[in-house]
């Protein structure tokens, strides 16, 4: 089970975190839990794979949305990132930013579910 403890090893600035959640310390683990499942990883990978370069940029705009509310700072950044690239249409290979993303993702499922 995740811990604030985890996620500040993780990288999570959770004191920011858990103010967005107004100090609700079950409400702020309860919603970082539900990242790792987020559709809209699977929508950027899958948008970008398919040179959709509109439909990518929303998917990662809301992942950007919903990391940096929870200050999940290490997939916040490596979503900004892809982000940026996108809202400017950068024509280039996102593989290795796509592989950063979904490492980050997966280590943070993984805090999800230890214990």
């Amino acid at each position: 089970m995740i811990t604030i403890d985890n996620l500040k090893e993780y990288g999570a600035n959770v004191d920011e975190g858990m103010a967005r959640c107004m100090g609700n310390e079950a409400l702020y683990l309860r919603l970082v839990t539900t990242i790792p499942a987020e559709a809209n990883f699977d929508k950027l990978a899958s948008s970008i794979e398919a040179r959709d370069l509109d439909a990518a940029f929303d998917a990662a705009h809301a992942l950007k949305g919903v990391t940096g509310n929870l200050s999940l700072t290490p997939l916040y950044r490596a979503v900004f990132e892809i982000t940026e690239l996108l809202r400017a249409r950068t024509d280039t290979d996102y593989t290795q930013l796509l592989a950063e993303i979904a490492t980050l993702r997966d280590k943070l499922a993984q805090l999800c579910t230890e214990g």
